[in-house]
Protein backbone atom coordinates (compact mmCIF):
# COMPACT_ATOMS: atom_id res chain seq x y z
CA UNK A 1 0.00 0.00 0.00
CA UNK A 2 1.33 3.44 -0.90
CA UNK A 3 1.50 6.18 1.73
CA UNK A 4 -0.40 9.45 1.58
CA UNK A 5 1.85 12.05 -0.05
CA UNK A 6 0.90 15.28 1.67
CA UNK A 7 -1.29 16.88 4.31
CA UNK A 8 -4.19 17.41 1.88
CA UNK A 9 -4.25 13.67 1.16
CA UNK A 10 -4.20 12.95 4.89
CA UNK A 11 -7.06 15.36 5.56
CA UNK A 12 -9.05 13.92 2.65
CA UNK A 13 -8.51 10.37 3.89
CA UNK A 14 -9.60 11.34 7.42
CA UNK A 15 -12.85 12.82 6.06
CA UNK A 16 -13.50 9.75 3.90
CA UNK A 17 -12.89 7.45 6.89
CA UNK A 18 -15.57 9.33 8.83
CA UNK A 19 -18.00 9.24 5.91
CA UNK A 20 -17.00 7.67 2.59
CA UNK A 21 -20.31 8.85 1.09
CA UNK A 22 -19.62 12.55 1.70
CA UNK A 23 -20.27 14.41 -1.57
CA UNK A 24 -17.24 15.70 -3.45
CA UNK A 25 -18.55 19.26 -3.12
CA UNK A 26 -18.69 18.96 0.69
CA UNK A 27 -15.21 17.42 0.82
CA UNK A 28 -13.92 20.29 -1.33
CA UNK A 29 -15.60 22.89 0.92
CA UNK A 30 -14.16 21.33 4.10
CA UNK A 31 -10.69 21.12 2.55
CA UNK A 32 -10.79 24.55 0.92
CA UNK A 33 -10.03 23.24 -2.57
CA UNK A 34 -11.86 22.80 -5.88
CA UNK A 35 -14.14 19.79 -6.46
CA UNK A 36 -11.95 18.75 -9.37
CA UNK A 37 -8.95 18.62 -7.01
CA UNK A 38 -10.84 16.30 -4.64
CA UNK A 39 -11.99 14.09 -7.52
CA UNK A 40 -8.43 13.86 -8.91
CA UNK A 41 -6.97 13.13 -5.47
CA UNK A 42 -9.47 10.35 -4.76
CA UNK A 43 -8.83 8.80 -8.17
CA UNK A 44 -5.05 8.90 -7.57
CA UNK A 45 -5.41 7.44 -4.04
CA UNK A 46 -7.49 4.59 -5.48
CA UNK A 47 -5.12 4.04 -8.40
CA UNK A 48 -2.00 3.93 -6.16
CA UNK A 49 -3.60 1.56 -3.67
CA UNK A 50 -3.92 3.94 -0.73
CA UNK A 51 -7.71 3.49 -0.96
CA UNK A 52 -8.47 -0.16 -1.67
CA UNK A 53 -12.23 -0.15 -1.22
CA UNK A 54 -15.28 1.14 0.58
CA UNK A 55 -17.47 -0.60 3.11
CA UNK A 56 -20.77 -0.34 4.93
CA UNK A 57 -20.73 0.21 8.69
CA UNK A 58 -23.87 -1.08 10.38
CA UNK A 59 -25.23 0.80 13.35
CA UNK A 60 -26.09 -0.87 16.62
CA UNK A 61 -29.39 -0.40 18.39
CA UNK A 62 -29.17 2.05 21.30
CA UNK A 63 -29.89 -0.71 23.84
CA UNK A 64 -27.15 -2.88 22.37
CA UNK A 65 -24.28 -3.03 24.85
CA UNK A 66 -22.17 -6.05 23.94
CA UNK A 67 -19.71 -7.71 26.26
CA UNK A 68 -16.19 -7.42 24.89
CA UNK A 69 -12.90 -9.20 25.51
CA UNK A 70 -9.33 -8.79 24.36
CA UNK A 71 -7.95 -12.23 23.62
CA UNK A 72 -4.29 -13.08 23.16
CA UNK A 73 -3.45 -16.36 21.42
CA UNK A 74 -0.18 -18.29 21.24
CA UNK A 75 -0.30 -20.41 18.09
CA UNK A 76 1.95 -23.18 16.77
CA UNK A 77 3.95 -21.47 14.02
CA UNK A 78 3.08 -24.14 11.45
CA UNK A 79 -0.63 -23.60 12.17
CA UNK A 80 -0.90 -19.78 11.94
CA UNK A 81 -2.49 -19.66 8.47
CA UNK A 82 -5.01 -22.39 9.27
CA UNK A 83 -5.80 -20.75 12.62
CA UNK A 84 -6.42 -17.38 10.96
CA UNK A 85 -8.75 -19.01 8.42
CA UNK A 86 -10.70 -20.65 11.26
CA UNK A 87 -10.86 -17.38 13.22
CA UNK A 88 -12.44 -15.66 10.19
CA UNK A 89 -15.50 -17.90 10.66
CA UNK A 90 -16.32 -16.46 14.11
CA UNK A 91 -18.82 -13.59 13.79
CA UNK A 92 -18.01 -12.57 17.37
CA UNK A 93 -14.47 -11.57 16.39
CA UNK A 94 -14.51 -7.86 15.57
CA UNK A 95 -10.81 -7.60 14.76
CA UNK A 96 -7.80 -9.88 14.50
CA UNK A 97 -4.22 -8.61 14.72
CA UNK A 98 -0.94 -10.47 14.47
CA UNK A 99 1.46 -9.23 17.14
CA UNK A 100 5.02 -9.75 18.30
CA UNK A 101 6.02 -10.98 21.72
CA UNK A 102 4.74 -13.76 23.94
CA UNK A 103 1.53 -14.12 21.91
CA UNK A 104 1.00 -14.30 18.15
CA UNK A 105 -2.57 -13.05 17.68
CA UNK A 106 -4.69 -10.43 19.43
CA UNK A 107 -8.48 -10.52 19.02
CA UNK A 108 -11.28 -8.19 19.94
CA UNK A 109 -14.29 -10.42 20.61
CA UNK A 110 -17.87 -9.19 21.17
CA UNK A 111 -21.02 -11.02 22.18
CA UNK A 112 -24.48 -9.93 23.33
CA UNK A 113 -24.18 -11.55 26.77
CA UNK A 114 -21.44 -12.86 29.03
CA UNK A 115 -22.57 -16.46 28.45
CA UNK A 116 -22.24 -16.01 24.67
CA UNK A 117 -18.78 -14.52 25.11
CA UNK A 118 -17.76 -17.41 27.37
CA UNK A 119 -18.85 -19.91 24.74
CA UNK A 120 -17.01 -18.07 21.96
CA UNK A 121 -13.82 -17.90 24.06
CA UNK A 122 -14.01 -21.64 24.75
CA UNK A 123 -14.47 -22.34 21.03
CA UNK A 124 -11.55 -20.08 20.09
CA UNK A 125 -9.26 -21.69 22.67
CA UNK A 126 -10.19 -25.12 21.25
CA UNK A 127 -9.04 -24.37 17.70
CA UNK A 128 -6.30 -26.82 16.63
CA UNK A 129 -2.94 -25.06 16.80
CA UNK A 130 -3.88 -22.70 19.65
CA UNK A 131 -1.35 -23.49 22.38
CA UNK A 132 -2.73 -21.09 24.99
CA UNK A 133 -4.95 -18.07 25.34
CA UNK A 134 -5.30 -15.17 27.72
CA UNK A 135 -8.53 -13.18 27.86
CA UNK A 136 -9.31 -9.85 29.48
CA UNK A 137 -12.93 -8.71 29.74
CA UNK A 138 -13.38 -5.04 28.79
CA UNK A 139 -15.00 -3.20 31.69
CA UNK A 140 -15.49 0.21 30.05
CA UNK A 141 -14.52 2.20 26.97
CA UNK A 142 -12.98 5.48 28.11
CA UNK A 143 -12.64 6.79 24.55
CA UNK A 144 -12.78 5.38 21.04
CA UNK A 145 -11.23 7.08 18.03
CA UNK A 146 -13.03 4.87 15.52
CA UNK A 147 -14.98 6.96 13.02
CA UNK A 148 -18.64 7.39 13.86
CA UNK A 149 -20.77 6.21 10.91
CA UNK A 150 -22.97 8.92 9.41
CA UNK A 151 -25.34 9.06 6.47
CA UNK A 152 -24.69 11.53 3.68
CA UNK A 153 -27.24 14.28 3.63
CA UNK A 154 -28.74 13.55 6.99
Amino acid sequence: MASPRDSLDKKLLALLQMNARMPTSELARKLGVARSTVHERIARLERTGVITGYTTVLSRPAQDNPVRALVMLAVEQQQVRQTLKRLETFPEIRSCLTVSGEFDICLVVEAPQLEDLDEALDDIAGIPGVQRSRSSIVLATKFDRSPVPTLAGG
